[in-house]
């Protein structure tokens, strides 16, 4: 186990079962059926309290409450802190192209900034 940042492990450009995991889990949470997963959840913990249902009730909606948000801030933050590695990549590559640029030599700092920004996907 490594305290890496998530975005540096493995090789570039491949994602390891646990960033694919992340990803996937991103998308989900994004969508319609999350919210409305929550929704009906927080309903739940509401109308467990309002008929006045035994405690281990109450213990399970409140604990099922806690456990989404444990993982929904875990997911957060995994998820802040690869869009926080890109931007700092692209931001690199920028630098790197105009500096290369100014001094009026042309190397490869022009192939990896295409490849920071992603432009050959947009063709």
């Amino acid at each position: 186990m490594t305290l890496a940042h998530p975005a540096e492990k493995g090789r570039p450009g491949r994602l390891g079962r646990f960033e694919k995991l992340a990803e996937l889990a991103s998308n989900f949470t994004s969508s319609v059926l999350f919210s409305c997963l929550c929704i009906a959840l927080v309903a739940a913990f509401i109308t467990v309290h309002l008929l006045h249902l035994p405690m281990e009730w109450q213990h399970l909606a409140g604990d099922a409450m806690a456990a989404v948000s444990l993982l929904l801030l875990a997911l957060l933050k995994n998820s802040e802190r690869r869009a926080e590695h890109a931007i700092l990549r692209k931001l690199d590559a920028i630098a790197t192209a105009l500096l290369e640029q100014q001094q009026g030599t042309r190397r490869t700092a022009q192939q990896q900034l295409e490849d920071a920004i992603g432009s050959e996907d947009q063709q």
